[in-house]
């Protein structure tokens, strides 16, 4: 039972190591091949259809999720400024001193 789970083990990790050394990976220095016109077409003809999609996309326009809700004109008293508050404007209080006694 153990030497058949092994044989299956080691069958199951080796179709990653075959899978990889279909098409090798360029060393550093190494020159590109020449690409074939098959390929030359190939890639120009992928080039041709993602503009094609990319010209399927409807341009974005200005969205307002809330734009149902919101009414067109806002309020006229939202228009004017806030006034001043009347604790800005007025003078301030004199305060009692902690040592004199109001009773």
């Amino acid at each position: 039972m153990r030497i058949l789970l092994a044989v299956i083990i080691s069958a199951l990790l080796a179709g990653p190591v075959c899978a990889q050394s279909q098409q090798p990976i360029p060393k550093y220095g190494e020159e590109d091949k020449e690409k074939t016109q098959a390929e030359k077409n190939r890639e120009r003809d992928e080039q041709r259809a993602y503009q094609r999609s990319l010209n399927n996309i409807p341009a974005k326009g200005n969205t307002d999720p809330w734009g149902t809700v919101r009414s067109e004109n806002p309020p006229q008293g939202a228009a004017k400024a806030p006034a001043k508050s009347a604790a800005k404007t007025a003078a301030p209080k004199a305060t009692k001193s902690p040592g004199s006694a109001s009773n």
